[in-house]
């Protein structure tokens, strides 16, 4: 009995140190016992620094599984395939789910569930495929381990599952990103997955993100018999270029690389879209929806849209805001006829080419737009400084017709738009290069600001303003804009003409600069510079002028050039007097709150010339000597030198000074005539119409019947 006890515990002791040996050794061994489990000389796996097995499983520092996929009737090539888990652990129970072909018949079978966690996984295709890459990966495997009278039992899997978020595919350039989806097959399908959501939330490249993201689809490895090699994705929806656009079916051909769908847009509001949505939601910058339909192909490297077609509704449109927060002007963009945008064409290169190093890159587009066509030429790319760059040609865009003012202002804008717009793209935002858009139509615009007038202590509105209209021909714009929005717009124009219940003034050939957004912490401020025109067969100009549209305030001078003293005249229709020579001089103009002073100006006559004024029978007899005397001088004055100047306060009140020196040759021999005129009078209505000459007329006229009476 004895010997019976020694020899179990010896045994015993045996077996106990034959199990703390084998846990001991197991790291050294497990790359063995792994590749034999498998039994597949096809299937790789190698341990790196595996641990000692423990009650949570069987820690590693990498699990490498290397894997050939046999070509078959959809590939002619065998694709290899590395997957790699680092930092992981391998746990396993007993399962207790049921499964009806986890018995196998006349042979003991053991249900097990296997774990596995890493802090990542990729999964690369031979030297240039696929690359796939995830975080925190968690695997899970059935199986029954199957004696079979050997020493190690046969694993037969039953089913697997991997969910799938936030994962990374790398597809030669092109990187699709926040992957998520649930692979989960078995053997009682086949090992084939069925139809799962899918979703890529965004697609980049090497030099920044793609303007598709946001794809959603049902995808599985169901096969359209007639198409049984297509990888096909179902209830599509994708965000492109910010519309969001939907197809109930992709089929794509690998062996081909290719596929071609229709998306479609319905109702998609234009004030959700990139660069479209406002700040204020009570004063919203885009309204309306688009729809539509993009037919889309992807061949040989190369996604292509043909014959596209973009709708808007009747409310689309957008709307701008002066700084009182007031609508002041919109732009309708509802659709005409064939639609907003159609006939639209773009052919787009899928992966870096020598032209632009681009990984997505535009080769062309072209559209039909607002009755006309825009259209684009390949992009260029500049490494050093990070720029996509586009040339936009303009062709007969009717834009101007869709222009609204509000407020004080209404117009009657026609015409069409030509010209091109270099625009440059990088991360921090776009920038235009001298943008060349001309016009051969006029149009006018209107300004009917409300007038206030005195009733006792209080102000009430004149329900009859003074109105303005501006009237604009061939205008030609040079526009440019850099990274952080200061534009600067240069224009030219044929003629502009000003009209008021006054008179009408000409300027002829005007152009000039205006700069917006130019200085960071006033973006109200308007700067005019170079501005010049011929006026009056003279010419006008100013050096610069900066305008506080919030404050309503500006000072600059005004320099009028060789204008005809008869010109001045004519404005009125004036027919008593007649004057030959020109005057030049400056006007300094000072505005507060919308109110014109003029400090000091002064205009002086260029050379000597010819004052006639022509009186009738019944002023010279209602004249005194002396009146008729001054009739007799004005009536062939020539002058040798006038000199006037201006002052004029913020109300309206002015002083003209005239100072004229000279002879007439009929008059008392030629005897050198001085003459000195005042003038004291409100001239807001006259400078609306740019003449001083009724008021000289009725001061003569006043000065002579005075001076009879």
């Amino acid at each position: 009995m004895k010997w019976l006890i020694r020899i179990s515990l010896a045994v015993l002791s045996l077996a106990v140190l034959a199990a703390l040996l084998a846990w001991a050794l197991f790291p050294r061994y497990a790359q063995d016992l792994v590749q034999r489990a498998m039994g597949n000389a096809d299937i790789i796996i190698r341990i790196d620094k595996p641990g000692h097995p423990g009650l949570s499983g069987i820690p590693f520092g990498k699990l490498e599984v290397v894997f050939k996929a046999p070509p078959d009737s959809c590939s002619a090539k065998t694709s290899s395939y590395i997957m790699s888990l680092h930092r992981g652990v391998v746990s396993w129970k007993r399962s207790t789910a049921h499964d009806k072909t986890t018995a196998l018949d006349k042979q003991r079978s053991f249900p097990l569930e296997l774990s596995l966690k890493a802090d990542s996984v990729s999964i690369i295709q031979g030297k240039n495929g696929l690359q796939f890459f995830d975080e925190k990966p968690h695997m899970s495997m059935r199986m029954d381990a199957v004696g079979n009278g050997g020493l190690f039992p046969a694993f037969h899997p039953v089913s697997f599952r991997y969910g799938i978020e936030k994962a990374r595919l790398l597809v030669n350039d092109l990187s699709f990103k926040d992957i998520s989806y649930t692979v989960n097959i078995d053997r009682e399908g086949a090992w084939r997955q069925k139809r799962a959501p899918i979703a890529v939330n965004g697609l980049d490249t090497e030099t920044g993100s793609v303007p598709v993201s946001d794809f959603n689809a049902l995808f599985g490895q169901e096969t359209d018999p007639d198409k049984p090699c297509f990888l096909s994705f179902y209830d599509c929806s994708v965000n492109l270029f910010g519309l969001r656009a939907r197809t109930p079916r992709i089929d794509f051909d690998p062996k081909k690389q290719e596929t071609s769908f229709t998306l479609t847009l319905s109702d998609v509001p234009l004030g959700t879209l990139p660069g479209f949505r406002g700040t204020d939601p009570s004063r919203p910058f885009a309204t309306g929806k688009l729809s539509g339909t993009i037919p889309v192909s992807i061949r040989d490297s190369k996604l292509m849209i043909q014959n596209a077609s973009i709708r808007s509704d009747s409310n689309t449109g957008l709307r701008y805001y002066s700084s009182d927060r007031s609508p002041w002007l919109s732009i309708d963009l509802a659709s005409h006829r064939s639609g907003l945008f159609s006939k639209l064409d773009a052919t787009i290169l899928l992966g870096k080419n020598s032209d632009t190093r681009q990984a997505v890159s535009l080769q062309s587009f072209s559209s039909s737009f607002l009755g006309g066509k825009l259209s684009s030429g390949p992009s260029k790319y500049d490494p050093s400084r990070g720029k996509l760059s586009y040339t936009f040609k303009l062709e007969n865009i009717r834009l101007p017709e869709r222009i609204r003012l509000n407020g004080d202002f209404s117009g009657d804008l026609k015409g069409s738009l030509t010209g091109t717009i270099p625009i440059s793209f990088k991360n921090d935002g776009y920038s235009i290069n001298n943008a060349r858009i001309t016009s051969k139509d006029s149009g006018s615009i209107v300004h009917s600001p409300p007038r206030t007038k005195k009733n006792g202590n209080k102000s009430v509105i004149d329900t009859s303003p003074q109105s303005t209209t501006y009237r604009y021909r061939e205008p030609d714009l040079d526009i440019s804009r850099t990274i952080d929005g200061k534009t600067a717009i240069g224009f030219v124009m044929n003629r502009l003409t000003r009209e008021t219940g006054g008179g009408t003034a000409l300027f002829l050939s005007p152009k000039g600069t205006l700069e917006l957004w130019h200085v960071k912490n006033n973006p109200s401020l308007l700067t005019v510079h170079d501005f010049s025109a011929g006026f009056m067969n003279g010419s006008l100009a100013l050096d610069k002028v900066d305008y506080d549209m919030k404050k309503q305030s500006a000072s600059t001078e005004l320099v009028l050039n060789n204008i005809p003293l008869q010109k001045l005249l004519d404005l009125q229709g004036m027919k008593k007097i007649f004057a030959t020579g020109s005057i030049s001089g400056t006007i300094p103009v000072i505005i507060e709150k919308g109110r014109f002073e003029i400090p000091e100006g002064n205009m002086n006559a260029e050379q000597t010339g010819t004052i006639i004024y022509s009186t009738t029978e019944e002023e010279r007899a209602a004249a005194n000597e002396s009146m008729r005397i001054t009739y007799e001088a004005l009536s062939d004055f020539r002058y040798s030198e006038l000199v006037s100047s201006i002052r004029m306060s913020p109300d309206g009140q002015s002083t003209i000074r005239l100072s004229l020196k000279g002879v007439n040759p009929s008059f008392q021999d030629g005897r050198p005539v001085h003459l000195n005129l005042n003038v004291e009078q409100n001239l807001l209505d006259l400078l609306r119409s740019l003449t001083i000459t009724s008021v000289l007329e009725q001061k003569i006229s006043e000065k002579a019947i005075q001076q009879k009476q």
